[in-house]
């Protein structure tokens, strides 16, 4: 294992900005996506405020996650389709959206080669879910497209 040393990460930060304005903001002009809230309060209601893998209940942990993402998505009501997401935990969102786990029709976890022993044993759950014929679609959109079914 290696260490940082403690100034390292300030100097690598100045080579990168030497071009740049001397501060650490920035005003940007940002393409937000409009719909995203509606999109998680619908989630919210549909799984009752529950990630259905683990059963959290805490909102600040929860993510809407969209099983074909939002750039993919071909319309706006594909994007706001309850059925094109999942309430997901923090840490099944991620990987889920990195490809690194997703479901197989039946609503249990595939979990990728490429994730870590570290990573699985840290993605506890309690049953799988309960999905619909049109989650069932999404998903096998995700698995042919998002999954990483062979080790990195």
């Amino acid at each position: 294992m290696s260490a940082s040393l403690p100034d390292a990460p300030l100097q690598e930060f100045e080579a990168k900005i030497k071009d740049l304005p001397t501060t650490t903001e920035v005003e940007r002009l940002v393409v937000q996506r409009i719909g995203q809230n509606i999109f998680r309060e619908r989630l919210i209601d549909y799984w009752q405020c529950r990630c259905p893998l683990t059963g959290i209940t805490d909102k600040a942990l929860l993510r809407a996650s969209h099983i074909v993402p939002w750039k993919d998505c071909t319309s706006n009501a594909e994007r706001l389709d309850v059925h094109n997401g999942l309430l997901l935990s923090a840490l099944w969102d991620a990987a889920f959206d990195r490809g690194l786990v997703t479901f197989e029709d039946a609503g249990k976890p595939l979990f990728s080669p490429a994730l870590s022993e570290t990573g699985l044993s840290a993605l506890h759950w309690q049953s799988p879910l309960q999905l619909t014929e049109k989650h069932r679609k999404k998903l096998a959109w995700h698995r042919q497209n998002l999954f990483i079914s062979a080790a990195k």
